[in-house]
């Protein structure tokens, strides 16, 4: 059985609530979501944290079921990297 987005590759670049979720939602429907984060990583891994030295609940239910890496987009190496991905 294939899903509704398989073979659609999706890059997220953004934060918070909306666009974790909009991209959450295309995940689901079988997109391949690559979370790109700046070298310090997406603020809300430490936001409204339960754990120390744990991603937070908020983080990680926004952003499961994608895939993630760290990208300098400031780079020249980075934006060759974004372009490929």
């Amino acid at each position: 059985m294939t899903s509704a987005l398989e073979g659609v590759r999706v890059l997220d670049m953004t934060h918070v609530q909306s666009g974790p979720s909009a991209t959450q939602l295309l995940a689901w429907l079988g997109a391949d979501v690559v979370k790109v984060e700046a070298p310090g990583g997406d603020i809300t891994r430490r936001q409204l944290r339960d754990v120390p030295d744990a991603d937070s609940l908020y983080f990680t239910m926004l952003n499961c079921n994608k895939r993630s890496v760290t990208l300098n987009t400031k780079t020249e190496r980075g934006q060759e990297i974004l372009t490929a991905l």
